[in-house]
């Protein structure tokens, strides 16, 4: 048999694996463990959307791999509605899921060998990853005028960003898209958690005429219901930006067989018509978030940026980020060290907030005693 590269020697560790150890530790506490770690919903599916799904369940064709237009033009309101986006329904294009499209839109591009793709210093992993499985070269940085004469292609921004949180204002997202235009480089914004501001904080999208100028060209801005409205199990989302870039994905995709099933494109839809479940789960968030910020600041961490999103950035005061697992764990909490993002992050951690009430306020109660 002939000698080949496997793919997945060209790829870390995956990073869960490392928490394991921690893991066990938190689930021995006797009041079992408090998983702040991954940010899953843990929250019903609203009963529209069930019913939505459940209505669309007969569907023994094919669907479009360009979804319906019913569903395109919902996804156009809501970026209009929600976000002052004016996009055309012909330029969104459904996903499964939005780690699908993040890990795949280098090879989708028709990126590889001698191309540079940037993503954030502190980062979700699959960008990293999906940069690797098209053999380009990443890049980890947060300062453009620094890549020198690197041949970049793609630039990839998160804002509100995961995991710290941050927000990018309209100033920075102004001069990124007149750096790349200058350069005829692609950007692609994970904007998955723009719906989710705090404390007054409204995020913009990279399509926001303010920003872009009201051309979308070299644009692409990929959203997500996983967050928003408890969807991660159904794996919907979209692509939405430059018309030529869509037209470009989509050509592809049909030959991948890159499929968003029909029942899901269904409830995918009512999704986005209605705001009301949006709004309720963004409130059970909020109060889940205040309790678990004032609780991590009384016991003496500090939190930074975590303005927008589902996490709180945290530091502690004695430990590193694998001391200050260790320590939670100790206490039947379980977060994801910062070094998991970039070893910017490696005096941090990432505390998702995505846990049930009665888990939430032990959380709360095991943060009082260790402050005690």
């Amino acid at each position: 048999m002939a000698d080949r590269r496997r793919v997945v020697d060209r790829l870390p560790t995956f990073p869960w694996d490392r928490l394991a150890p921690h893991k066990e530790t938190a689930a021995a506490h006797p009041d079992g463990i408090v998983d702040l770690s991954v940010g899953t919903p843990v929250d019903p599916v609203a009963p529209a959307l069930r019913a939505a799904l459940a209505d669309a369940a007969d569907s023994p064709g094919y669907p479009a791999t360009y979804g319906t237009a019913a569903l395109r033009a919902s996804a156009a309101d809501w970026l209009n509605r929600r976000h002052g986006v004016s996009v055309d329904p012909a330029a969104v294009l459904p996903t499964v899921g939005s780690k699908e499209l993040v890990a795949w839109l280098p090879t989708l591009l028709g990126l590889g060998e001698g191309d540079t793709v940037v993503y954030p210093e502190l980062a979700y992993p699959t960008y990293d990853i999906g940069i690797r499985l098209a053999g380009a070269t990443p890049v980890a940085s947060d300062g453009l005028t620094a890549l020198g004469p690197a041949r970049v292609r793609l630039l990839w921004i998160n804002s509100p960003a995961n995991p710290t949180g941050r927000v990018l204002g309209i100033d920075h997202l102004r001069k990124v898209v007149a750096w790349a235009r200058e350069r005829g480089v692609i950007v692609a914004s994970d904007e998955c958690y723009l719906d989710l501001g705090w404390d007054g904080v409204r995020p913009l999208s990279i399509l926001h005429p303010d920003v872009c100028g009201g051309s979308h060209t070299g644009l692409l801005a990929l959203h997500s219901l996983s967050k928003r409205s408890n969807l991660a199990g159904y794996r919907a989302a979209f692509v939405a930006g430059d018309p030529d870039l869509i037209g470009e994905l989509l050509e592809v995709r049909k030959h991948a067989g890159m499929i968003m099933p029909a029942p899901v494109q269904a409830a995918m839809r009512a999704a986005l018509d209605d705001d009301a479940h949006a709004r309720e789960q963004k409130e059970r968030y909020a109060a889940r978030r205040e309790l678990l910020r004032r609780a991590f600041e009384a016991a003496g961490w500090r939190i930074t940026h975590s303005e927008a999103g589902l996490y709180l950035w945290a530091a502690h005061p004695r430990h590193d980020a694998w001391g200050a697992v260790a320590a939670l764990a100790d206490r039947g909490i379980l977060v994801a060290p910062g070094d998991f993002y970039g070893p910017a992050g490696a005096a941090h951690v990432r505390v998702a907030f995505t846990a049930t009430d009665d888990r939430i306020a032990a959380a709360v109660k095991r943060l009082a005693e260790s402050a005690g």
